[in-house]
C-alpha cells in the first residue's frame, strides 16, 4: 500500500507540501512560469504575471539600490552608488560578480516611466528594460528584456558567438520567477 499522498491530499499550494519517504517535498507552491516574448530583432524578453501592483514592482526596479533583490542571475550585488529612484540620464554603479570575479557596472538610465518602465544602458550598448502593466486586479503583467539591438554590430555578433542572449535569457527568467515568488 503506497503513504503516498493522492492528489485530491496533496498540501494546499499556498503552504508547502510534507516530504515524501524520500524526503523531497511531494509538491511546492510556485509562482507562474515566465513565457516567451517577441519584441523584435536582437531582444530576449520573457514575461509573467506577478501578484503585486505595478507601482509596488516599478518603485523597487527604479530603485537601483535594491536591484538585487530582483537579479536571478546571481551577479547583482547590493553594492550601488547613485540615485534611489531613477530618472532618464541618471548615473549609478552597481557591483556585480560572474564567475567569481568582482567588478562595477557603469550605468545610464535611459527611459523611465512611472509605474511603466525603467531602462538602463549598458556600456556595450546593450540595454536592459522592465516593463510593468497593470491588470486591474491587484496583479501586473511583467516584461524584463535584454536588448542588444542597441549594441554595435560587432558587439551583437561577439554576444551571439559568446552566447550571451541565450546565458541572459535565463537569468531573466530566473529573475521573473524570484520576482513573482516574492508575491504568491
Amino acid at each position: 500500500m503506497s503513504t503516498e499522498p493522492t492528489p485530491s491530499s496533496a498540501a494546499p499550494e499556498t503552504e508547502p507540501a510534507a516530504p515524501s519517504s524520500s524526503g523531497l517535498p511531494q509538491a511546492a507552491p510556485q509562482a507562474a512560469w515566465p513565457e516567451r516574448v517577441e519584441t523584435g530583432e536582437h531582444q530576449v524578453s520573457y514575461r509573467v504575471t506577478v501578484a503585486a501592483p505595478a507601482h509596488e514592482l516599478w518603485a523597487m526596479l527604479a530603485d537601483p539600490h535594491r536591484h538585487h533583490e530582483a537579479d536571478g542571475s546571481g551577479t547583482v550585488r547590493p553594492k550601488v552608488s547613485g540615485p534611489h529612484r531613477l530618472a532618464v540620464g541618471d548615473r549609478f554603479r552597481v557591483a556585480m560578480r560572474k564567475y567569481g570575479v568582482p567588478y562595477t557596472m557603469p550605468l545610464t538610465a535611459t527611459a523611465v516611466d512611472e509605474d511603466e518602465l525603467v531602462e538602463w544602458a549598458h556600456p556595450g550598448g546593450h540595454r536592459w528594460r522592465w516593463a510593468f502593466r497593470d491588470n486591474g486586479d491587484g496583479t501586473t503583467e511583467v516584461t524584463e528584456t535584454f536588448d542588444y539591438s542597441w549594441a554595435r554590430p560587432a558587439v551583437r555578433r561577439a554576444y551571439e558567438l559568446l552566447r550571451v542572449p541565450a546565458d541572459n535569457g535565463r537569468g531573466i527568467q530566473s529573475s521573473l520567477t524570484r520576482l513573482a515568488g516574492r508575491h504568491l
